[in-house]
């Protein structure tokens, strides 16, 4: 590569940089109620982008990743958002949170690669599975199969 290939790199990629991305905090209208333990869970491996809680990574500032982390952060929003619980869906959302993260859908992988304590264990994924029982989740989706 030459000295003005470089250079004309630096300057679109530096250019990149003032192309304003919205990171947000929506505010938290109806955080969901769990039990400590399942909420810990949540916390570590959910909430990023799955609330208004997200604590935005360094590379989130850097173009065009920065554009990447908002675009996936405002999908995790509107598919499910912790800060903006429904009652009402609980049981079906709880049931889609059990599903998704034992089948390994979720934290999805190439989060877990920058995030490997999103990672979920068998024991995360033990009290994930008590918390769907214990609210008639898993029954709900028994019966719609």
């Amino acid at each position: 590569m030459n000295v003005k290939t470089i250079i004309g790199v630096l300057i679109i990629f530096g250019s990149l940089q003032v192309i304003p991305v919205d990171r947000h905090y929506p505010p938290v209208i109806s955080d969901i109620k769990t039990p400590p333990e399942v909420k810990a869970v949540l916390r570590q491996s959910c909430y990023d982008c799955h609330s208004s809680e997200t604590n935005w990574p360094w590379y989130g500032n850097i173009a065009p990743m920065s554009w990447l982390v908002v675009r996936d952060v405002n999908r995790g929003r509107k598919e499910l958002n912790f800060s903006n619980w429904n009652p009402l869906k609980s049981k079906k959302n709880i049931a889609e949170i059990y599903e998704e993260a034992h089948a390994g859908k979720m934290p999805l992988p190439l989060y877990q690669i920058a995030h490997p304590s999103a990672k979920l264990t068998e024991a995360d994924l033990q009290i994930l599975k008590a918390w769907a029982e214990a609210s008639g989740a898993l029954d709900l989706q028994e019966s719609e199969h």
